[in-house]
């Protein structure tokens, strides 16, 4: 008998555990435990400058990161949770005059614009522009960093993303 009186207070504890209704993943995120898919679309270039491929850049960085910190399926559209948007603005400009009419530095700005959509609570849902930038030594070119450029700002960009939805960040 005095065993079970020991016992008692551990199969409450997994008994409240258990019924917890939030799930979490490797990565600290806090997902519903609702959710069994995920769905990222198709992120489209709107901006004037950037080069065409930033688009599918940008979805694909997307799918990794949401493939790699969940077990969420991916699913093409109408996912449980739902990430879409656009990349909105993408931009060089000079950051650090050396001397008159000189550069030190440029910097290269993309902003992307997403939607989090979860339909099992409507209160984490949100639309939001994410901006980062990358600075750059003024005597390179930017098609000849842009690549490692791009590569960094969307990595920063999407961990802001997933922060955001899973992290509340």
């Amino acid at each position: 008998m005095k065993r079970f009186v020991y016992l008692l207070p551990l199969f409450v504890f997994l008994a409240l555990f258990n019924a917890c209704k939030v799930k979490y993943s490797l990565s600290g995120a806090t997902i519903p435990v609702e959710a069994k898919t995920i769905s990222v679309g198709f992120f489209a270039n709107n901006t004037t400058l950037g080069a065409p491929s930033l688009s599918q850049r940008f979805t694909e960085k997307m799918r990794d990161m949401v493939s790699s910190q969940t077990n969420l399926a991916l699913m093409s559209n109408n996912g449980d949770l739902q990430f879409e948007g656009y990349i909105s603005d993408y931009n060089v400009a000079p950051v650090a005059i050396q001397s008159t009419d000189l550069a030190g530095l440029n910097r290269l700005t993309i902003s992307v614009n997403v939607k989090y959509s979860n339909k099992f609570d409507a209160g984490k849902n949100f639309e939001q522009a994410f901006t980062r930038f990358a600075d750059f030594k003024a005597t390179e070119s930017i098609n000849a960093r842009e690549a490692d450029l791009v590569q960094e700002i969307f990595r920063q960009i999407t961990e802001d993303v997933f922060n955001r939805a899973f992290n509340n960040w």
